[in-house]
């Protein structure tokens, strides 16, 4: 998803910077680098922005910007916050830069938060470049949170621990095979089983406005792995319309506003009802819309092709 061109906004709203040049630097206001380097697995870029605050990129993508990037969050993780009585045990999927695990950490409730990052230099990052600490409010550094850098599959596959109360799930967007089996009935098979009864997950989808049949794909991959899914999505400016998908292993019913007596800069009774209500344009365009397995990977075959419209 990468443009040869300097930085504009596509319409889908991602910024794509290859190489990094002056139009960039101009086109973001930085200020200067706060680091730069690479990886096992990826580039990371640290930029400081007039326009958008601290704002991280990742393989040359934006990830997350200072400005916004509460929207994303609050709204990844608040609604399976909610949607069980009294969360005690989190489980985190991706998210290595700490910000879903800030917000986590509001709930007085909660007992311990794992997640489970590839990469461990991202991870070591969010704790020890300041502004990075500084973003996530070290929740890195709490003593109920524990970091394991493995592959998700395999570590959902592998693991012995008790059955977590949420999990938040926060992987890159399925744009090649390896990350689509993340996305896969088996994997939510296996998810499903480290789940108590009344558990509750969120799961970052892709937008449902440009990449509509991915999305859907998403939600009823989650339904055929035995989920009651809530499809739900919001704006984050810095990158467009983002859809998600709440779900738990029973029946329920759709929660109608965010939490009492935690901290929020985004979440309100009309934000939060508004999430839940899909225009016409982002509804399920056809029946037909296929199943993501691992002997189809049919969703990867989505993105693709809905993704590419804007290279």
């Amino acid at each position: 998803m990468k443009c040869s061109h300097p930085p504009i906004m596509n319409k889908q709203g991602f910024y794509f910077i290859e190489p990094f040049t002056e139009d960039f630097y101009r086109f973001f206001k930085l200020e200067g680098v706060h680091y730069e380097g690479r990886t096992k697995y990826q580039q990371v870029h640290c930029f400081k922005s007039r326009l958008f605050g601290k704002v991280l990129f990742l393989d040359n993508k934006i990830q997350s910007a200072q400005v916004d990037e509460f929207v994303y969050h609050e709204a990844l993780v608040h609604p399976a916050m909610i949607a069980h009585p009294s969360p005690r045990r989190v489980l985190v999927l991706g998210g290595g830069d700490g910000l879903a695990v800030r917000e986590i950490l509001k709930y007085p409730s909660v007992e311990s938060v794992t997640l489970v990052d590839l990469d461990p230099k991202m991870t070591g990052l969010s704790k020890e470049l300041p502004v990075l600490a500084e973003l996530n409010r070290n929740a890195m550094d709490d003593p109920r949170v524990t970091v394991i850098n493995s592959d998700a599959f395999v570590w959902v596959d592998n693991t012995d621990m008790p059955p977590f109360d949420i999990a938040i799930v926060d992987f890159p967007d399925p744009n090649n095979f390896a990350l689509g089996k993340l996305y896969s009935t088996r994997f939510y098979n296996l998810l499903r089983a480290r789940l108590q009864p009344e558990a509750a997950i969120v799961i970052q989808c892709t937008s449902p406005l440009y990449a509509r049949n991915s999305y859907w794909s998403i939600i009823k991959t989650l339904e055929a792995a035995g989920f009651s899914v809530k499809p739900f999505y919001t704006t984050v400016p810095s990158f467009g319309v983002w859809g998600y998908a709440l779900a738990k292993t029973i029946p329920f019913e759709t929660p109608q506003k965010p939490p009492a007596g935690i901290e929020l800069k985004f979440l309100n009774e009309s934000s939060f009802a508004a999430m839940f209500d899909f225009p016409s344009d982002m509804t399920l365009p056809s029946d037909d819309i296929e199943i993501n397995r691992l002997d189809n990977q049919a969703l990867v075959r989505y993105y693709e092709t809905e993704w590419r419209r804007f290279e």
